[in-house]
């Protein structure tokens, strides 16, 4: 495995879809602690807007800010996830394997 600080994000994962097309994907290449401190801020500032929510009646503002930033910090997380996970071994496809071997 790749040394922690070297890990960076893959820029896979998207979120906030629109019939069933992204708009938005994270960015690749961000280092891995970075990506999981803004996470980490996004939730707490989806946590409070949620707790916000349960006491205004009057408006859904807070609501949906609390689901985009918790959208938001989910792709981060999932994304980093990705990064952390050993990549499969690649197998050889049919037409590869029809090759004949050169000499």
């Amino acid at each position: 495995m790749s040394n922690q600080s070297d890990l960076k994000t893959i820029g896979f994962t998207p979120f906030l879809y629109n019939a069933n097309e992204a708009f938005f994907n994270v960015r690749a290449g961000i280092p891995i602690i970075d990506a999981l401190s803004q996470s980490s801020d996004l939730l707490y500032l989806a946590k409070s807007f949620a707790e916000d929510a349960a006491y205004a009646k009057d408006t859904d503002r807070h609501a949906w800010a609390a689901h985009y930033l918790t959208v938001m910090g989910k792709a981060l997380i999932d994304d980093v996830i990705q990064a952390l996970l050993p990549r499969p071994a690649r197998t050889k496809t049919e037409s590869e394997e029809e090759l004949p071997v050169s000499k």
